[in-house]
């Protein structure tokens, strides 16, 4: 048996199995299962996300918090009970106070990076990382995501930022922090909803291969870190830039006219998209998060071919 990394982690027998034989393993968060979709379509989407790791060879752990302890891989019912009970978006920051209070928490992409770190999981799959919120430099409002990448070492395969961020600040500050941003199969950062971006980027790889050579060069060097693989969404679902930067920018202005902010701003945007783009916004965060976890679970399996032929 494994060593727990803390009193308050409990692994399931298929990761820490898993973890034991150095089989290739995919963090996924759970925050879209309580507060990114309508239910039960975001428990759905966990379920499709799972499948398409263990579909490419992996094994998926969701983390989530039950009972007074962090959970890393769940059940069906433990999924259930994340979707159903009302949980607490839990980042690194909520995780002390929400174990104390043994309440049901949702991670986020910061949170389930903080714990991945823990376990040694190196590979997470998201939707899209948080970054620099739109007018911060009045409202400070910076996600912990870019701090957690900065101080784990993950390979994290997302859709780029999140569109509601100020893109252009958020890779400003992956570069202060030294948090190499790398295409997949692009040379523009992805904007979630969107498959391209004026914005370029300075690495690109093309294969779950060659992103594996990136992260193990990137940790080898640097001793730590995260590699981000900007993975664009689906081209049969993704949408026009420029129409979804329309409906960001109407969306943001209700949520200030409704005095939303701090973490409330992301999921009141989300869902005034989905409202507004006539569901199209959801369809396509659903088959992205699903088509990063299976990019990560491909990543993940090619690294470990690659550190069992350096053996």
């Amino acid at each position: 048996m494994t060593r727990q990394p803390s009193s308050y982690v409990r692994i399931s027998r298929e990761v820490e199995e898993a973890l034991l034989r150095s089989h290739p393993i995919v963090g996924l968060e759970s925050t879209l299962i309580a507060h990114g979709f309508p239910h039960p379509l975001g428990l759905e989407t966990a379920a499709a996300s799972e499948e398409a790791v263990r579909a490419a060879g992996a094994t998926p752990a969701t983390v989530a918090l039950l009972d007074g302890e962090i959970r890393v891989g769940l059940s069906e019912d433990e999924l259930e009970r994340v979707a159903t009970a009302g949980a607490r978006k839990v980042g690194p920051r909520d995780l002390a106070a929400a174990l104390a209070d043994e309440a049901v928490g949702a991670t986020t992409v910061a949170g389930t990076i903080a714990v991945a770190r823990l376990c040694g999981i190196h590979h997470v799959a998201t939707g899209g990382i948080g970054g620099v919120h739109r007018g911060a430099e009045l409202t400070f409002d910076i996600s912990a995501d870019l701090a957690e990448l900065a101080r784990t070492q993950v390979c994290l395969v997302c859709s780029g930022a999140k569109s509601l961020l100020d893109v252009s600040r958020t890779l400003e500050v992956l570069e202060t922090l030294s948090v190499p941003v790398a295409g997949y199969g692009t040379s523009s950062l992805p904007l979630f909803y969107a498959a391209e971006s004026p914005y370029e980027l300075h690495a690109r790889v093309d294969t779950p291969a060659q992103a594996a050579t990136l992260c193990a060069i990137h940790w080898d060097i640097r001793r730590g870190g995260a590699v981000v693989i900007a993975n664009p969404p689906p081209r049969d679902s993704a949408l026009d830039a420029d129409e979804v930067e329309r409906m960001i920018a109407r969306a943001l202005a209700d949520a200030a006219q409704a005095s939303v902010r701090g973490p409330e701003v992301t999921p009141f945007v989300l869902a005034r998209l989905h409202e507004r783009s006539g569901g199209r916004t959801q369809t396509v965060n659903r088959d992205l998060i699903v088509a990063n976890a299976g990019l990560a679970a491909e990543i993940a399996v090619a690294a470990a071919h690659s550190d069992r032929s350096r053996a």
